[in-house]
């Protein structure tokens, strides 16, 4: 039955959520799940998976052949762009640059790369998950960097696993406790090259340096009613299959299963609504992105999950008599300590040999070599460390596009002329949490909606750029192990934000004083306020994040509604 607009906002809701991606998909599922009335609002429009996902999309049926109108791109998703996966395919799948404005230092740029739509990035995510250990929970206190974690593996193990089973993890256990193992399904298979460098590591560094499969949220086996991958290649353009998990695909389908979902698209939230009698958040405002109608929705607890720079902006446009710099920001930490992986260096190479074998499919993942810096040696000339993702691989037909040629010899010399085989790794690393890193409101410039756009300070500093330099070194000493010739090395020098884990912004920590949240996710200042996001963490690791993220918000829902069973929320 088709519901008005009108009743759907003046319905009372036991929750709502902010953000329908990786966290909010979550929040919706273990809300539901746990008996509570939940509204799921979001920004952006519906994702119909059938008109919408294009991975089986060929070339030849797209206006611009794949290379995309690079006049409109340049227009109108300028920044968007500089992701490759901004593609003539899956461009629909970011925002708007023009509508969705943001500014920034001309001198330290910060590449902001967004999905408004249900489902959010869970749907262009590089599905890589690897677990958190105390190595990255008490770095902080050891180093007496920023604030301590309010938590350690301990707490957050057992919603890894309670994760990891639901969206199906494939990997390859290999007992490290920097990088503890999970809920496996079988794990991808390395090729020639792979294991080629993977035994030649084992032999020069003994345990010290491994090289693994991708650890990745792509099924090799039916699970939980999703078919496996059938190693189609590009992801990021959407899975019919629901091979890889998202939320348009796994949690929000369980959590409309329950009955007790209400899915809003295209509702902006401008900020939330606080009541300083009884020191609740009461709601949310928000926008009607197709009639730009003022909108209020009213709920006993509020989770945002809207990402880590888009929770703090409705957080900081929250004001009150109480709060005149933001909503629950008495630590005067909202919107500082912003944090993304640094990454674009590492190390390319040839392999001899091997000519006689090729690959088969396209496989959605490749490998990964765990942090071993600092874990268990201390390096001079930085803290924490990196790890590097990469992979072999031999040119395939489509080198075709920048080669002359013509016709069925042409074609047929694409398939069986390869070339020789190749292995290149690109590092990730932890970015130190630092003040001067932060987001604040913009003083006039504000997006399509009216609501104020954010400003965004965030540079690399000294140590971020020793990793860099660091990663270099090591990527090429790996290749130089393994007998590869013609090495190069590389540093992209890429802008924060656009390895597109930004974190930080709302931190967790022990001390209301230094911290915005406690170590379940709640705010310390507003009890019924919570932000599950990437906005959360207190430090970043040098792990891809959203397994983390999905673990806090789990733990978080489970606490939340253990909480209102007793009447203490």
């Amino acid at each position: 039955m088709a519901v008005s607009r009108s009743e759907l906002a003046s319905r009372a809701y036991d929750a709502i959520v902010v953000g329908s991606g990786i966290s909010g998909g979550w929040a919706a599922k273990e809300l539901t799940e746990k008996g509570l009335k939940t509204l799921v609002l979001e920004a952006g429009p519906p994702i119909v998976p059938a008109r919408d996902y294009a991975e089986h999309v060929p070339a030849y049926a797209l206006t611009y052949r794949g290379f995309a109108n690079r006049r409109a791109l340049n227009r109108e998703q300028p920044v968007q762009s500089q992701t490759g996966a901004c593609d003539e395919w899956a461009s629909k799948f970011f925002v708007n640059d023009r509508e969705n404005p943001y500014s920034y230092d001309p001198k330290a740029p910060f590449a902001w790369i967004r999905g408004r739509h249900v489902g959010g990035r869970s749907i262009m995510w590089g599905r890589q998950v690897y677990r958190w250990s105390d190595l990255d929970f008490e770095a902080n206190a050891k180093e007496n960097i920023a604030v301590d974690w309010p938590i350690r593996y301990a707490d957050i193990a057992p919603w890894y696993s309670y994760v990891e089973k639901f969206i199906g993890v494939s990997g390859q256990a290999e007992g490290l406790a920097h990088l503890p193992d999970g809920e496996f399904l079988p794990p991808m298979q390395l090729n020639c090259a792979e294991m080629h460098v993977r035994d030649a590591m084992t032999k020069r560094w003994r345990g010290e340096r491994v090289l693994t499969v991708g650890r990745c949220a792509v099924l090799t086996r039916p699970h939980l009613g999703r078919a496996p991958c059938h190693y189609c290649g590009p992801c990021h353009r959407g899975c019919i299959t629901h091979s890889y998990f998202s939320s348009v695909g796994s949690t929000l389908p369980a959590a409309s299963a329950t009955g007790r979902l209400t899915l809003r698209p295209n509702s902006v939230v401008a900020e939330v609504m606080y009541d300083e009698r009884t020191d609740r958040a009461t709601g949310v405002r928000a926008v009607d992105a197709e009639t730009l109608a003022p909108l209020e929705f009213r709920a006993r607890v509020i989770f945002l999950c809207a990402s880590a720079l888009e929770s703090a902006r409705i957080l900081l446009n929250s004001k009150t008599s109480r709060f005149p710099t933001g909503l629950a920001n008495s630590s005067g930490e909202l919107g500082r300590n912003v944090m993304d992986h640094v990454f674009g260096a590492g190390a390319s190479g040839t392999l001899p040999g091997m000519e006689n074998r090729k690959t088969f499919g396209n496989r959605p993942n490749g490998v990964y070599v765990p942090r071993f810096r600092n874990a268990t040696e201390n390096h001079p000339d930085f803290l924490r460390g990196y790890g590097f993702q990469g992979g072999g691989g031999r040119s395939s037909w489509l080198r075709g596009m920048r080669t002359p040629g013509f016709g069925a010899a042409f074609k047929d010399s694409l398939l069986s002329e390869l070339g020789p085989w190749e292995m290149d790794f690109g590092g990730f690393g932890e970015c130190l949490p630092r003040p001067d890193n932060f987001v604040a409101l913009h003083p006039t410039l504000k997006d399509k909606w009216g609501i104020p756009a954010l400003h965004v300070q965030c540079t690399f500093g000294p140590n971020e750029r020793a990793i860099l330099k660091d990663m270099r070194v090591t990527a090429a000493e790996i290749l130089e192990a393994a007998g590869a010739k013609d090495i190069k090395t590389s540093d992209d020098e890429l802008p924060p934000g656009l390895c597109i884990h930004e974190m930080g912004t709302a931190r967790m920590g022990r001390d209301p004083r230094t911290s915005v949240l406690n170590g379940w996710n709640q705010s310390h200042d507003v009890p019924n306020l919570f932000v599950t996001d990437g906005a959360c963490m207190t430090s970043s690791g040098n792990q891809n994040p959203s397994i983390t993220y999905m673990a806090l918000t789990a733990r978080a829902c489970d606490y939340v509604v253990g909480r209102l069973k007793r009447g203490e929320i």
